[in-house]
C-alpha cells in the first residue's frame, strides 16, 4: 500500500545492461602475488622499522638511511617488473594454446 503523497515507482525495464569485460589475471598466479606482497611488506616496513640498528655504510651513507630513502622504492619497482614479466609470459602462453 502506497502513501497518497508518494506515487509508486514505475516498473523496472526488462533490458539488462551489457556485461563489462575486465582483463583479469590468470587464476593460478596467487602464490606469486602473495610472495611478492610478503617481500614488499618486509622491505617497506621491516627494514625501515629497524633502520637505526643497521649500522654499516653503503656508498658513504648509513644502510638504514639508504633503505628508507631509496632501497624500498627500488625493491618495489623490481617487484612490479617481475610480476609484469611473469604475467606477460603467462598471457603469451595462454594465447598460443
Amino acid at each position: 500500500m502506497a502513501f497518497p503523497a508518494f506515487p509508486t515507482a514505475p516498473p523496472p525495464e526488462e533490458t539488462a545492461p551489457a556485461p563489462v569485460m575486465f582483463n583479469q589475471p590468470p587464476p593460478g598466479h596467487w602464490p606469486l602475488r602473495a610472495a611478492l606482497l610478503l617481500v614488499w611488506g618486509a622491505v617497506s616496513f621491516g627494514v625501515c622499522y629497524h633502520a637505526r640498528t643497521l649500522q654499516f655504510s653503503v656508498a658513504g651513507w648509513p644502510f638504514g638511511y639508504w633503505m628508507a630513502a631509496q632501497g624500498a622504492l627500488l625493491v618495489f619497482i623490481v617487484l612490479v617488473v617481475i610480476y609484469a614479466v611473469v604475467l606477460n609470459r603467462a598471457e603469451r602462453k595462454a594465447q598460443a594454446a
